[in-house]
């Protein structure tokens, strides 16, 4: 046995370890990100009721023993509008690459009526992507407890499986975590011998300024209504930690919200600050419990016009 193949193997169980990265893919709102955080049992990804929640690529781990998942949660699949849709769009082409398969995302309860001759034009494509890329796929068929009966499934799964050979296709639902393990399992006969490439604790790459800007965004996603949340974006002016009066850690944020128009500044902030107060008071209390610690949040609202279409602005952002 090589030294390097005796350093994969974990103390004690004598088996080498195994990975395997994941993309998952699919429409908006069908429940990706709702769907990682299941797995992980914990909150990585924000979610929301809003279209294109999830703006870049983020990873997710999750570790049994000696198999170790890397998750790629991509943004929803879309006709793009601006230069943020066309990053968003060219993130899930980059999240398909050099994976070991895919999980396709689809609605048990679609909010339209499904039709098993025509799929949503986002979902042909993306199956003509996964054709393309000749992929393993496995068909994820969320949002199950929302169906009045499952006897709606089989021609929804017929729809899709006649169109491209899945590895598998699994009913389930985010919300309830019903069929999620058997997703799991499906998806660990995918991994391949080979160190983890992350720590067993680990549950995601990204950083702790991004989780905190994501956090509060998510807030402003569930707090305001129609065209107001896609023209958000938030930057942390300060964040630091320190001890109080009692020697107890201290989180020290300072967060800026942008929006593109002085009218959705005036939203955004409500009367006499009343809604700027209500999403401080609801991403603190994430934040805190985020971090096991103590969060003192300072939120400011200021425009920048069109940042969406402006490539400076949008790299500033981390959305490039």
């Amino acid at each position: 046995m090589s030294k390097a193949t005796d350093q994969n193997k974990t103390a004690g169980t004598g088996r080498e370890e195994r990975s395997a990265f994941i993309a998952l893919v699919g429409r908006p709102n069908v429940g990706k990100s709702s769907l990682l955080n299941r797995m992980l049992g914990q909150k990585v990804a924000i979610v929301s009721d809003k279209p294109q929640t999830t703006r870049t690529r983020i990873m997710g781990v999750l570790t049994r023993e000696t198999d170790q998942l890397v998750f790629i949660d991509t943004p929803g699949f879309h006709k793009p509008r601006n230069r943020l849709g066309e990053n968003m769009v060219r993130a899930v082409g980059e999240g398909l690459s050099d994976v070991e398969a895919c999980v396709l995302v689809v609605e048990a309860a679609p909010k339209f009526k499904f039709n098993p001759e025509q799929l949503p034009p986002a979902e042909a494509e993306l199956l003509e992507t996964i054709k393309r890329r000749k992929l393993t796929a496995i068909l994820a068929i969320n949002k199950i407890d929302l169906l009045a009966g499952k006897e709606a499934l089989l021609p929804m799964i017929q729809a899709y499986t006649s169109r491209y050979d899945f590895a598998a296709a699994v009913p389930l639902s985010a919300a309830t975590g019903d069929g999620v393990a058997a997703l799991e399992q499906e998806l660990l006969a995918f991994t391949q011998p080979g160190p983890h490439f992350f720590a067993d604790g680990d549950l995601t790459d990204q950083p702790d300024r991004v989780m905190v800007t994501e956090i509060i965004r998510e807030k402003l996603l569930r707090s305001l209504d129609k065209e107001v949340p896609h023209g958000i974006a938030v930057g942390l002016e300060r964040f630091y930690e320190r001890d109080n009066a009692a020697g107890e850690p201290i989180l020290e944020i300072e967060a800026v919200i942008y929006c593109e128009r002085e009218s959705h500044k005036g939203i955004i902030i409500g009367k006499k600050g009343s809604m700027l107060k209500r999403i401080g008071m609801m991403a603190r209390q994430d934040i805190e419990a985020f971090f096991g610690c103590k969060v003192n949040l300072q939120l400011w609202v200021k425009v920048k016009e069109d940042w969406r279409n402006r490539p400076g602005l949008i790299h500033g952002f981390g959305l490039d």
